[in-house]
């Protein structure tokens, strides 16, 4: 008899039909998972095996526009969903209403987002990182059914922690091997990456949150390792260990299974060789090995972005850590293909959204004296300063990893590239209301708002350009780093920067910025609401405690720049 072992998560719905969704699940076995909805929508769909686990991702038909129905999960014909003793409300698929046309109807569309992320411990354990802001989320929505529910939750990166593993965790680790041993008490294969997964998806809140709100998902360095393709040389001497090759080959394998398929439309799904390749198998674990195993050789083999649309709301989501180049002297955030689609993808169909928002873990703009930091770290480890492998340049790697030296600033030419395509994206008769980055990873939130030069190539931009960055939604960070970050955008910081700009030869950013909300810091989340070329942007925070949290909010701001 099979069982649910985790899920379901509610992933895709498709903005355009209004009638088909995906739902992922993982069960104890081999089986038929079937979804059967209250209006009659259902789908099915047999498990595939990967390490001796059993996963489904099953396309749900049949739909009806603008509407919520209740929906349960069979294995096998045998309801497991909702579970027998829950304390929670029905799950539910929620689709857009659609015109007569048949064209996506006039709504607002709210899109929730967030990262950084630590398992939440046991409600009776004590909590070092404060209340969750998604499990406090889940009991808000939970307790009042008539309650607005985002219509997307954008993860933007460590949605799970490989390299910081929890006393839990790390009992089941020592369980299977001696932890005196390399990697420790971090991850190192596929089963141990399963773990993660349990322990963050198992949450009671998060597993019912996951269930009724779609989710978008990237990855950032922790789901790997801290500091994940930071530079060459960072790479050439972790793959040397005897332990890196099934860390990495394990991570991107795992991502592949429980984060990025759910990513993926039902027509993309369709087309893909390797996912109907590992269906038709009964064990489709070698043909996945491969697969990463050759990515992590050459990241070109895959992309993990995608574009999701909801409305006339275009999401791009970037993947800022397998794509990057790490020479030094041609040193990118993304590979040229990727950089490529992010322009075609951004540039398309003019006119044919309101709202472009580009999900990049890391942030575009940063404190000016982090960025002036970054920007001087990575001239020096080119070798501005004594030429490359001397004195400057080691020095440089060295502080490079000591502090984490590796946004878009410390890879100034797709900094640049980026921001000539924010411009030209704002820019022209067709231009979107809003230009929206969002971002996390550095464990606090803020707005920022970037200035052309009046005579900025092509002219100023139309649009309102944002910086909004959002984290963490469970993890800390020390008071030190907290006074680091709001001296960085103090004008002492920025004087500061200015004289790391003139040692490292860096020059002028082609803009300027300012901080015009924040930083806030806490365990908190952003939502935005975009309603025709209207954008409003709220903030709350996880505050009290983690048993009886309650999310208060700290920003309600309207963002659309009169027309």
């Amino acid at each position: 008899m099979a069982r649910l072992r985790l899920g379901p998560l509610l992933r895709y719905i498709d903005w355009e039909s209004a009638t088909s969704a995906t739902v992922w699940i993982e069960a104890d076995r081999p089986c038929t998972a079937e979804v059967r909805c209250a209006d009659g929508a259902s789908g099915s769909s047999p498990t595939f095996a990967v390490v001796g686990h059993h996963y489904a991702l099953v396309v749900v038909t049949g739909l009806t526009p603008g509407t919520t129905t209740a929906y349960e999960v069979l294995l096998d014909g045998r309801r497991v969903w909702p579970l027998d003793d829950s304390r929670f409300p029905q799950s539910t698929i929620t689709t857009p209403p659609l015109t007569p046309e048949g064209a996506p109807a006039p709504a607002p569309v709210r899109i929730a987002f967030g990262s950084c992320r630590w398992a939440a411990p046991h409600v009776a354990d004590k909590d070092p990182a404060g209340p969750d802001a998604l499990d406090t989320l889940a009991a808000r929505l939970a307790a009042d059914p008539g309650a607005v529910r985002p219509d997307a939750l954008l993860l933007l990166g460590d949605q799970v922690y490989a390299d910081e593993t929890s006393q839990a965790t790390r009992h089941r680790l020592a369980a299977r091997r001696e932890l005196g041993e390399a990697p420790g008490a971090e991850v190192a294969d596929y089963e141990e990456y399963t773990f993660l997964y349990d322990e963050s998806w198992r949450d009671p809140e998060v597993r019912w949150l996951l269930s009724t709100v779609p989710s978008c998902m990237i990855f950032d360095d922790h789901d790997v390792i801290d500091d994940w393709n930071t530079s060459a040389a960072w790479l050439a001497e972790i793959r040397a260990t005897p332990w890196w090759n099934e860390r990495i080959v394990s991570g991107l394998m795992s991502y592949w299974v429980y984060q990025h398929l759910g990513n993926l439309s039902p027509a993309v799904l369709a087309a893909d060789p390797l996912y109907a390749a590992v269906r038709a198998q009964p064990d489709g674990t070698e043909l996945l090995r491969r697969f990463a195993a050759e990515t992590a050789v050459e990241p070109s083999r895959a992309r993990w972005s995608y574009r999701r649309v909801f409305g006339r709301v275009r999401v791009l989501m970037v993947d800022t850590r397998a794509a990057r180049v790490l020479d030094e002297q041609q040193r990118s955030m993304l590979s040229a293909e990727e950089a490529r689609w992010m322009r075609e993808e951004a540039l398309a169909d003019p006119g044919s959204y309101d709202h472009l928002l580009i999900g990049t873990s890391l942030p575009w703009l940063l404190p000016p004296l982090i960025h002036e930091a970054e920007t001087w770290n990575a001239a020096l480890c080119r070798g501005e300063r004594g030429g490359p492998g001397g004195r400057w340049a080691r020095f440089g790697e060295k502080l490079r990893r000591a502090s984490d030296l590796e946004h878009w600033a410390a890879f100034p030419e797709s900094f640049r590239t980026l921001t000539e395509l924010l411009r030209e994206v704002g820019s022209g008769p067709d231009a979107p209301a809003t230009v929206c980055v969002l971002s996390g990873d550095v464990h606090h939130a803020y707005i920022a708002e970037p200035e052309w030069p009046a005579s900025a190539p092509g002219g100023l931009p139309a649009a309102h350009i944002l910086q909004l960055t959002c984290s963490p939604l469970h993890n800390s960070i020390p008071r030190p780093l907290r006074i680091g970050f709001r001296f960085g955008w103090s004008r002492a910081g920025r004087r500061l920067g200015g004289l790391l700009a003139r040692h490292g030869r860096s020059g002028t950013p082609p803009v300027r910025w300012q901080k015009t909300g924040g930083p806030w810091f806490g365990n908190q989340l952003m939502t935005l609401t975009l309603h025709g070329r209207k954008a409003a942007l709220t903030l709350v925070q996880a505050r009290g405690r983690s048993r009886d949290a309650q999310l208060e909010t700290v920003l309600d701001r309207n963002l659309t720049i009169d027309e």
